[in-house]
C-alpha cells in the first residue's frame, strides 16, 4: 500500500495544480465572487482545503500542537490571499507532506491521532493520508460546482486523468 498512498498524494498535488492552472485562465473576480452555495466563494473552498491539509500533516506527523489553535492561525492567514499565494503555500505543505512520507519506513503501520471533534484513534497512516486526498476531491468538486454558477467550466480532475498521465 505504501508505494500505491504515495501514487494517490501525488494525485492530490496535480489535481489542484491542475485546478489552480484552470482559475488563472479564468476572470480574475471569479475566484473572490460570492454564491449561494456550501461554500461563499471558490476562496473560501481553497482556504478551507489548505488549512485543513496543515491540519492533517500536523496530526499525521505527531506534531504536538493544539489542532484548533492552528486551524484558527492558518485560516486568518489564509483569509484574503491571492490564488497565486494560496498555491504558494499548498506547494509548500505539499512538499512537506512528500518528506514526511520519505521519511516514514513503513505507512502501513499505525499511528494514533487526536482530532479536536472526533476524538482519539489509531489508524495506518496510509488510510490517514488517503482521507486527505478524499478531502480534497470532495471539495474540488465544490469549486467546480461553485464556478458552474458563475457560468465557467470546471477542470476535470478525475484519479483516471491523472492515471493516463501516469501511464501513457
Amino acid at each position: 500500500m505504501s508505494h500505491e498512498i504515495i501514487r494517490q498524494y501525488e494525485y492530490h498535488i496535480w489535481a489542484n495544480k491542475r485546478l489552480f492552472e484552470h482559475l488563472k485562465q479564468l476572470p480574475e473576480e471569479v475566484y473572490a465572487a460570492e454564491v449561494q452555495s456550501v461554500f461563499p466563494s471558490v476562496a473560501a473552498v481553497l482556504e478551507h482545503l489548505y488549512v485543513r491539509d496543515e491540519m492533517w500533516l500536523a496530526a499525521i506527523s505527531g506534531e504536538k500542537a493544539d489542532l484548533i489553535q492552528l486551524v484558527n492561525r492558518l485560516t486568518e492567514e489564509a483569509k484574503g490571499l491571492t490564488a497565486s499565494q494560496l498555491e504558494e503555500r499548498y506547494n509548500l505543505v505539499a512538499g512537506r507532506f512528500r518528506e514526511f512520507m520519505a521519511g516514514v519506513d513503513d505507512l502501513d503501520k499505525h499511528t494514533s491521532i487526536t482530532h479536536p471533534r472526533a476524538g482519539s484513534m489509531t489508524a495506518p497512516i496510509s488510510g490517514l493520508i488517503q482521507h486527505v486526498v478524499n478531502h480534497g476531491t470532495y471539495h474540488r468538486g465544490n469549486v467546480t460546482a461553485i464556478l458552474r454558477q458563475q457560468g465557467h467550466p470546471g477542470v476535470a480532475t478525475d484519479y483516471i486523468y491523472f492515471l493516463y498521465g501516469q501511464f501513457n
